[in-house]
């Protein structure tokens, strides 16, 4: 007899969820990004136990049509793509259709929604991919998700989990980062029934700095503007003075898509080279606008990775951005700054480019 099987649909479903769904951060990183695909103004975020016992996400967008119900839960099933040719011009934070088959299969969901086009909303309760519950509700524009006991049907999966601290703290990097890019939401986040912070969803990225890290860190944020005729470059740089032993505060945005990529990072880092000790980084929130067609989104199933068309192009841009700016504060950081890096400054373009970095040799 052969070896070889085909694993039943609960197995693959709870695989599949793995790739998507390794901690509750991930859980609520998906959820929001559900949220801010669906127009909402307003996010209310709350966990207990780290995550593990509850997440819940509100929100006031635009709610789930009766009639989609019935694919929510389903693997591949999304509304944000048609075909492969949507992947070159991806707007949305979502679009593989894989979220929410992925946390039904590892968690416990209740779920309230009603979209502007239907009378009534939807209530739906499921136990391991199951709906045990469903029916009409009178409820508000938009939806409620409660997911519970993340991972109790996966035994090897909760084990390995970190301690509710812990967890919690991969929550709060998540939440704050996407409030920082999403600043036109107001974000309420709440841990264990106390408010951690709520932004106040004016659009304005220093209110919101202020309102995550405080007063004295919004005071040393120095503005950054750049654009050209491909891509522009705006956000907040820390004066050289406010400084972190970690790198976990340069955070890039691109299209307003949080996302992880060493060439900016390295790029930020050269900027400052001159300014800070080698182990010393500073704060950097900046969002890339940039042409859907130009990068590629569609890297990893977290969708946190991103490559571009013409690195190069992106680096010397991402350098001279932030190298301009603390050049103009020159008052303070003149003496400091390696002019001697910059070549030239000029337009960059994605078919021949201006070196405005280059590396010492």
């Amino acid at each position: 007899m052969g070896k070889i099987i085909l694993l039943d649909e609960n197995t693959i479903n709870k695989i599949a969820a793995g790739e998507v769904i390794d901690r509750p951060a991930s859980v609520v990183k998906e959820l929001m990004e559900n949220s801010i695909d669906a127009d909402a103004t307003s996010i209310t975020v709350e966990v207990r136990n780290g995550g593990k016992n509850l997440i819940s996400v509100i929100d006031n967008g635009c709610g789930i049509m009766r009639e989609d119900i019935p694919y929510l839960f389903e693997r591949h099933a999304t509304s944000k793509i048609k075909s492969i040719d949507d992947l070159n011009r991806i707007i949305t934070l979502g679009f593989r259709g894989e979220a929410m088959s992925s946390i039904a299969a590892v968690a416990d969901i209740e779920l309230e929604s009603q979209s502007n086009e239907d009378i009534l909303g939807t209530r739906i309760v499921m136990h391991s991919g199951k709906i045990i519950e469903k029916k009409e509700i009178s409820t508000s524009i938009g939806t409620i998700i409660k997911v519970k006991n993340l991972f109790h049907n996966i035994p090897a999966r909760l084990k390995f989990l970190k301690s509710d601290k812990t967890e919690l703290t991969y929550i709060t990097d998540t939440v704050e980062k996407i409030a920082l890019s999403n600043t036109h939401i107001s974000i309420k986040y709440i841990v264990d029934d106390n408010i951690v912070f709520q932004t106040p969803g004016n659009g304005d990225l220093l209110s919101v700095i202020q309102c995550i890290y405080g007063i004295k860190t919004a005071k040393l944020m120095l503005p950054v503007e750049y654009s050209n005729s491909l891509l522009s470059i705006h956000g907040y740089i820390s004066k050289p003075e406010l400084n972190k032993g970690n790198s976990k505060q340069i955070i890039f945005s691109i299209n307003g898509r949080i996302v992880k990529n060493n060439l900016l990072k390295e790029a930020a880092k050269a900027a400052y080279k001159t300014l800070l000790m080698n182990d010393r980084y500073p704060i950097i929130i900046l969002d890339i606008n940039i042409d859907p067609e130009n990068i590629d989104v569609n890297v990893h199933p977290t969708k946190a990775e991103v490559k571009f068309t013409d690195e190069r192009s992106i680096f010397n841009l991402v350098y001279h951005s932030i190298h301009q700016t603390l050049s103009n504060n020159s008052i303070v950081y003149g003496s400091n700054l390696d002019d001697d890096n910059v070549i030239n400054i000029k337009e960059a373009n994605f078919d021949k480019t201006e070196m405005i970095y280059k590396k010492n040799d």
